[in-house]
């Protein structure tokens, strides 16, 4: 099975040394996304439902580059800085998925990439 880089330009950079997303055969495995705004490049960190939110269109658009949507989600992972922020992060990505919801767990973690507060990754089928 083939595995092609899947790459939108309307979503930010990878900020290390990895691809947006992965594509293999049906299966759409998306780098762990953080609030960065395309194209200015700017980090919404100062209030968690705008940086949850940012974080949500970032991964559409990799989706939709992936010729998926959030539907094609099977599984998604959610870091958070602090827990405590859960029930404002979980009411934002909730809006996305209108039916059938994916597979997620939700951690707490000490830190996160440029120090944000939330950082999400999934994986879509279509």
């Amino acid at each position: 099975m083939a595995k092609e880089v899947v790459y939108s330009a309307n979503a930010p950079e990878p900020i290390g040394p990895y691809s947006q997303a992965i594509k293999a055969g049906n299966i759409l495995f998306i780098s762990g996304q953080v609030a960065i705004q395309k194209p200015s490049g700017d980090l919404i960190t100062g209030n968690i439902t705008e940086e949850s939110h940012q974080v949500m269109k970032n991964l559409s658009e990799i989706l939709k580059a992936g010729g998926m949507d959030f539907s094609n989600v099977v599984k998604s992972t959610i870091f958070l800085k602090d827990m405590n922020n859960f029930p404002k992060v979980n009411e934002v990505y909730g809006s996305y998925f209108k039916d059938q919801p994916p597979a997620r767990e939700t951690v707490e973690v000490s830190r996160l990439p440029k120090d944000v507060n939330v950082e999400i990754s999934c994986i879509a089928v279509k």
